[in-house]
This record gives C-alpha cells, structure tokens and sequence, in this order.
C-alpha cells in the first residue's frame, strides 16, 4: 500500500506542495519517497530510499522547479528498498514519469515483450513496465495525446493499480486510472490534486471527487475529465465537500486504525491472490522436500501457523509443527539440522523471538524460509524464500489484516503442495481455488452484513469479567485469536482452548452467565461442538455462536449469534470466522472507553526478547 500524489497549479512550484501532501501519506508507505516536476518541458526527478524527513535531508525535495508534478511514498512489495526501486518511474528516453499503486500481476510477461523490443528496465519493481508501455504507444504513434497512450496502457494491465503520470511532450497535464486501488481529486482555487487519499490535500482543500475502478482522469488548470476505460466514454461527477478534521482524513472517516484496517482485509485479501507464481511455487518445491517443517512465530502470526497445520495435514498430508518462536530453541534447538525446513512468519520481518530462533536454525544448517509483510526486512536477507504478504503498513497495535492475509498466503502454498504431492484431485482443487477467490466477497460481506449484530453484541457483554473461547479442530487457531484480540484492546480476561479440552479442567470455572464464544462452521466437528455447547448450557453458560448462515441447531442453542456465509470450505474457514471476533474485540474496547489503536503496555512490532 503506497502512496500517490499529484498536483498542478497555475502558479508557483509545486514540489513543495508535493512534500507535504507526502507527508500526510507518509502512514501509507514509509520506505523510500520521490518526486517529478516538469520545468521548461523537462522532467527533474529527486528520489532514495528512506523515510520523508531522511531524503529530504539529503536531497531537498523542495528544490524541485516547476508548476506540475507527482510524487510517492512507498511499501515495498516488488524490488528491495532502494533508490532504483523508488517511484517515479521513467521510460527510455527519460520523457515520463509515473507513480503507481497496487501490483501489476502480468508485469513479468509485459517486461519480457518490451525487453524483445528493446526497451531497457533499471529496477527490479512491476510499476516500471507502464511508463515503458506508454512510451510504446508513442514510438507507434509519435502524434498520440498522453491520455491515450495511458488508456492504451491500462488496458494491457492485469491486477490492481491508481497511477499518476506526467510527460514532458504534454507538460501541462496530469494523467491518473484507477482499478482496484483508491484515488480521489481535489480541486483548489487555482490548483488541481490528485491522491491515494483524501488526507493528502485536505489542508489545501475540501472540495473532492472520488474516482471509481475503471476509470482515467486528465487533469490540467483547465479543470478534469474522467473517462471510463472499457469504452472512453465520459463521465460527468460532480465534487463533494469533505467535513473531516485532519485526524479523521488520515483514518478514511474511520474514528480508529484498528477499525479502518478490519474494512481493508477484502481488499487486502485480493492482493494475497496476486502473489508472483514463481515464488509459490519455489517455497513449495522446498516445503515439499523437507523432511520436517517447523512453522515459527509469536502472537497473532503463531495462530496463522498454527491454522496452516491443519491446511497442510489436510491438503498435502504434510505434517508441520507450528511452535512459539520464544519457546523453539528450548524445544528442538537441539534436534534441527540440515534435513530440516524452518517456515517463519513475522508481519515486521524483524521480531526479536522469531529471528532468534531463524538463527539458531541457521546455525544448525536448517532451510529458512520466510512470510512477512515487509521487503527489506531481516527475515527477508535470511530466508532462502520468502514471501510477502502484501497487506500494507499496519498502524493499529492489533493485527488483524495481519492475521487473514497470512491465512491467505498459507492456505495458497498449502493448495500448491497438495497439487505437487497428488494428494488432492483436480476437482476439488479447482473447487478450492474457486472458493479462496471468493474469501474477499464473503469477507466484504460478513463486515457490512454483521457489523451492527457485533456492535449490539459487545453493549450486552461489556462489563463481563471473563470470556471462554472454544473451538475444535482449525477452528482452535480462531479461538485462540479471538481471545488474543480481547485482551489486547480490551483488556478482559480470556481463555481459549480446544473444545474438547473443556471438560479436563477449565469448565470448573463456568457458573451462571458465563460468556462462552463458540466457533462453528459447519465441517466434520459440528456434532462434537454442539455437544460442548451443552455441556456449557448446562452449567449455565451464555452461549455466543460464530455460525454459519441457516445453522439452525446452534442458533437454538445460542443466547446470540453471530452468522457467516454458507459454503466456506473447512480449511478456508478461520479467514471468515475471525472477522466478527476482531469486531467484538473492537466494540468491546470502545464501549469500555479505551482505545483501540494504542493498547497499553504493548507495541505494533516486538523488537526485543
């Protein structure tokens, strides 16, 4: 998730303008920063790796000359932090410069026909194979307008995308599409924005128009036109007036991060079916080879483990064992070596535990492979493979997009492996495929379906003292993120642990009105778990049920319920599930006054052990 913007004045530079629209960005991305203006029909660009403030130091963003011009903040998902890496992108010739949103997923076919045509590329980044596109339109038509070529373009694109481009064959216009990634216009009294988000102009103004996916918009000091991309047709919006204050432009309108980052996870979640093929399969070739698999994290990333050992015992017949980084080196430090395959997953790439145990795995000649969601990270230059997950910078303290975009990821290698081996048919894999494809939908629609039912549920709940989180089989690693979510940021007391645990110890504590939260899809465990829901009734628990859609049984058992879309295959289903536990623990902390984003005594990434 990066950040763009764009902007054109009738007078003075712009690039200051540009800098600290950046800087109201700067949540979106934070690894390295750039900037093109146009003077004199000729493109300057300043860019590097870094954070705002540290380039700026060195290269004065400001210094740039000019009326028009674009920039980026960026999180890194294709190419390494560097200033090669660094948006705007150029063409050949140096005459276009481009910032861009989103992942290219045909980029490398793209690269490699524009290569054959002799185009030269100077990063390792999907972004820069538009600028060369647009400059093919030009060479095979040198009379083209730099709307068209963009149109041209865009259309060759497969995947998600906002972009700003300008030309110095055009050096009064600014040229945006949308698809799948946000952009919005602002328009100024003698100036015209463009951005990823509303936050970015706000300060200069407050009149806004929210461009939709499939659409391309010219801008110049004449004023903008939006056409759609299938068929050029125009499209005629008028502005609205943005009332938010400063703080609530940077969450979108959202009150807090946490909520925000909950309403991303379909989008997220779509990105995570963008994954470049080659690495899937790579890390799966390794997996497959492994004689043992250990899958190591702490927290919220050890629960997404955890649920991927019931993915990959149940797809590929591949047993994995998910351990608590803190606790691995203790537990086999000894036992690891050369014929073992350590799978670490850390959204930072840089958590204390985690590398701690990567390098004793290291040590012992173990295989290291890696998930995270940061390029660059430690995790990242350790890993024989590594993934990124590509969620985007997460702000709240509680991981939530975290946790879902991980189960994404795993659930896909998991698939890959199980393909490999022959373990699964070509029927039920396509069934699989199929139904991961509609996780971001169903997700989509769990949000604006139940948020009001969570929000009700935690007012009725909120003063409880302890809750129970129950689960069986995949559905305990939900349990156990449920309850984590609790504690973090609301600070109510939680037990989790397998369903058919209860009666070894814990249900001693159940007395009347005991709030019990039941995870249910409806997979092989189903009669097991309506069991355990009655032995907790009978003791005079409350019952809140985290079913699916027309579960008729548990809703008769269920003081409250909670439902979810029908048709969720048993593996897939801790994706789904978890959303309405994120959203109680949200509401819970709101209607106990704290706040969500900063939970105390707690830190977004743990870089000490």
């Amino acid at each position: 998730m990066c950040g763009i913007f764009g902007g054109i004045m009738k007078d003075g530079n712009v690039a200051p303008i540009i800098h600290q629209a950046l800087k109201r960005l700067e949540y979106r991305g934070y690894d390295s920063v750039g900037e093109a203006t146009i003077y004199g029909e000729k493109l300057y660009i300043k860019k590097d790796c870094g954070k705002i403030d540290e380039v700026h130091k060195i290269h004065n963003l400001d210094s740039l000359p000019g009326n028009i011009g674009i920039g980026h903040t960026r999180w890194a998902t294709h190419g390494a932090p560097s200033e090669i890496n660094a948006h705007p992108h150029i063409d050949c010739g140096g005459q276009i410069a481009i910032v861009h949103n989103g992942i290219i997923e045909n980029f490398a076919e793209l690269k490699l026909e524009l290569e054959n045509k002799g185009h030269i590329f100077k990063s390792r980044t999907d972004t820069e194979v538009i600028a060369h596109l647009i400059e093919e339109a030009y060479k095979n038509n040198p009379s083209i307008r730099l709307a068209d070529a963009v149109l041209e373009t865009v259309r060759k694109l497969e995947g998600s995308y906002a972009i700003a481009v300008i030309s110095s064959r055009e050096p009064n216009k600014i040229v945006c599409a949308r698809n799948e990634s946000p952009l919005v216009l602002g328009l100024g009294e003698n100036a015209l924005y463009c951005a990823s988000d509303i936050p970015a102009f706000l300060p200069l103004t407050n009149k806004a128009v929210i461009i939709e996916d499939g659409e391309l918009v010219t801008l110049s000091l004449e004023g903008y036109e939006i056409r759609k991309i299938a068929d050029s047709s125009i499209v005629t919006r008028a502005p609205k007036i943005i009332d938010w204050t400063p703080e609530m432009a940077v969450k979108q309108g959202y009150p807090h991060f946490m909520l925000k980052e909950i309403h991303e996870q379909p989008a997220c979640l779509r990105n995570t079916l963008r994954l470049q093929e080659h690495y899937l399969d790579l890390m799966t070739t390794f997996l497959d080879r492994a004689r043992e698999v250990f899958l190591v994290a702490c927290g919220t990333s050890y629960h997404a483990c955890l649920a991927a050992s019931y993915m990959f015992s149940k797809l590929a017949f591949l047993a994995t064992y998910p351990v608590i980084a803190s606790e691995f080196i203790e537990q086999h430090g000894k036992s690891v070596n050369i014929e073992s395959t350590i799978l670490a997953v850390s959204q930072s790439g840089e958590t204390a535990d985690t590398l701690a145990a990567v390098n004793a795995a290291r040590q012992r000649a173990a295989t290291i492979l890696g998930l995270t969601n940061v390029v660059g990270s430690t995790l990242t230059r350790v890993s024989r493979v590594y993934i990124i997950q590509q969620s985007g910078p997460e702000i709240g303290v509680a991981a939530t997009k975290t946790f879902t975009s991980q189960l994404s990821v795993l659930a896909q290698l998991a698939l890959r492996l199980a393909k490999k081996r022959g373990k699964i048919s070509q029927d039920e894999m396509d069934f699989l495929e199929a139904k991961l494809k509609q996780i971001p939908d169903i997700v989509a629609k769990i949000i604006e379906k139940q948020e009001e039912n969570v929000k009700a549920v935690a007012k009725k709940y909120r003063d409880a003292k302890v809750f129970f989180f129950l689960g069986r089989g995949i559905s305990t690693a939900t349990a156990y993120e449920g309850r984590l979510k609790l504690i973090e940021i609301a600070y109510v007391p939680a037990i989790a642990f397998p369903a058919g645990e209860s009666k070894h110890g814990p249900i001693s504590l159940v007395e009347q009105g005991f709030p019990v939260v039941f995870i249910c899809p409806k997979d092989e465990t189903h009669r097991t778990i309506i069991g355990n829901i009655m032995e907790m009734k009978a003791r005079g628990a409350t019952i809140i049920a985290i079913i699916e859609e027309g579960d008729e049984e548990v809703k008769k058992l269920a003081d409250d319920y909670i439902e979810v879309p029908k048709g969720v295959p048993d593996v897939l289903s801790p994706i789904p599930f978890v959303i309405p536990l994120q959203l109680l623990a949200y509401y819970m902390a709101v209607e106990k006054g704290h706040n969500p984003d900063v939970p105390k005594n707690l830190a977004k990434s743990v870089t000490v052990k």
